[in-house]
Parts: structure tokens; C-alpha cells; sequence
């Protein structure tokens, strides 16, 4: 896989059309190639460019069991239109009801390390069973939705899960994205016209106020740090960094207070 990241290089992509980005990488590379797809704005296009040029790319969703139904009818929509099937990876049945047991099927609003337990059972683990065996992964971050997503660039090697990760929407704005989508009449979520932008699981969405950054809707009650479901974040035990933090910040707190 070292071998395949050395060869393909962000240059050589950064001044293609989006398009024929995911066509050249589709050449480029061998082994399999894993499309996640979320049913953002930013996912719709990338599925209608895969469907177009009918690229021999894997197309699979995290159904966390927890969508909104607007999101459920916008996959059926999606499939009818392009006559493609996006296959649906769930979580272990076993982990989530250990994980229900224990901190109740709300239980993400107690504190940020049982929110990122609930990503873990129902995002992070079916993730790494959808990568599985893939030489590279297509997700649909950009540039300017935070720093965390900045930072990622057009393409980037995910070594917990040794593989190529490749992001061809980094460089676009969300507006260059609605433009795409107006253009060739691309189904959306409902909800994006009721000021949702970011959509994830229901509990953990809600609507933007007037001038809120778009991400600024996921998992609002969290105020510190980097707000990520653990998708893009290494793979190196995201609750228990979530519980340093949290020891780290109350350690502070003593401290302000003994002052």
C-alpha cells in the first residue's frame, strides 16, 4: 500500500475536474476503492459522478439505526434515481446493546466520553468492517467545513487502517457544491431546507441559527475541542482520549479555583 501512496501524489489530481479525479484514482489504483456515503450534499454529487462515469467503486452508508426518516427516504430516492444499490453496513448487534445497557438509549448527552462510545458502536467500528480489505477510501470533506477537515488535504494515508484516503471535494466550497447539485438536479435532504446543513444521526443534529458555521449543528451541547463522530479523527481509542481531556479540564478547573 506505501508503494500505491508514493505514485499517487495530490499534485497530479489537484488541477483535474472532480470528476475525472475519482476516474484517475480508479485507475491508478488496483485493489478495491470504499465510497462512504452519508447522503450530504457533498456525497450526492460524489454518487452521481460514481453512477455517471459507472465507476467500479463500492458504494456503502453507516446506518446507525438512529437517521432521521427524512434521510431513509432520501437513500430510496437515491437508489430509484440511479438505479444502483448503496449497500448498508450496521452496527454489532451485541456491542449496541451492551452499549444501550449501559448509558441508556440517550445517554450521548451525559458527557462528550458516552457520545463518543455511541460513534464508536454505531459509526467508527462498521466503518473499519466496511474498509476492510480496501486499498483506498472516498470520503467528501472539505477544506473549509473546520481545521480538523482542512488539514486532511486532497489525499492523505490513513495508517490505522493502511489505506489511501482520498477526499475530492476538499478544495470546493459548499456553494460550489449547491451549484453542482441545482445544475444537474441531484435529490437532496429535505432538511437542508429547513437550515439543517450537516446532517448525521437525528439526536445529535439540529438546525443552524442565522451565521452559524455548517458543522456548528452536530453534537452542539459539546463546547471544547475538535466535535468529530471519530470517522476522521486516528484511530487510537477516542474515549479514552475523550476521558484524558475531560480529567485534563476538570484538573484545570481545581486549579482556577484553589487560586
Amino acid at each position: 500500500m506505501l508503494d500505491v501512496t508514493a505514485k499517487i501524489k495530490a499534485e497530479d489530481f489537484s488541477s483535474l475536474p472532480a470528476t475525472e479525479r475519482l476516474v484517475q484514482l480508479r485507475q491508478k489504483i488496483d485493489g478495491a476503492i470504499v465510497f462512504t456515503h452519508g447522503f450530504g450534499v457533498e456525497g450526492q454529487l460524489i454518487f452521481h459522478w460514481i453512477c455517471e462515469r459507472d465507476l467500479d467503486i463500492d458504494v456503502v452508508t453507516l446506518d446507525t439505526g438512529r437517521l432521521f426518516p427524512e434521510t431513509y427516504e432520501l437513500w430510496a430516492e437515491t437508489e430509484h434515481r440511479y438505479g444502483r444499490p448503496i449497500r448498508a453496513v450496521y452496527p454489532n448487534t451485541k456491542a449496541l446493546e451492551r452499549l444501550v445497557a449501559k448509558q441508556g438509549i440517550d445517554g450521548i448527552y451525559e458527557s462528550k466520553q458516552a457520545r463518543l462510545s455511541c460513534c464508536e458502536v454505531r459509526k467508527s467500528k462498521p466503518l473499519d468492517r466496511a474498509l476492510a480489505g480496501a486499498a483506498a477510501w472516498i470520503t467528501g470533506l472539505r477544506a473549509d467545513q473546520n481545521d480538523n477537515r482542512r488539514e486532511a488535504g486532497l489525499i492523505g494515508f490513513d495508517a490505522s487502517r493502511s489505506l489511501l484516503k482520498f477526499n475530492p471535494l476538499h478544495d470546493w466550497t459548499r456553494e460550489a457544491v449547491l451549484v453542482e447539485i441545482r445544475r444537474h438536479d441531484i435529490p437532496i435532504n429535505s432538511l437542508h431546507a429547513k437550515g439543517f446543513a450537516s446532517i448525521g444521526c437525528a439526536p445529535c443534529t439540529r438546525a443552524l441559527r442565522p451565521g452559524e458555521p455548517e458543522r456548528n449543528g452536530r453534537w452542539w451541547w459539546e463546547s471544547d475541542g475538535v466535535r468529530e463522530c471519530g470517522l476522521h479523527l486516528p484511530r487510537k481509542d477516542p474515549i479514552k482520549r475523550a476521558a484524558k481531556d475531560n480529567l485534563r479540564r476538570e484538573q484545570i478547573e481545581l486549579s482556577a479555583g484553589c487560586g
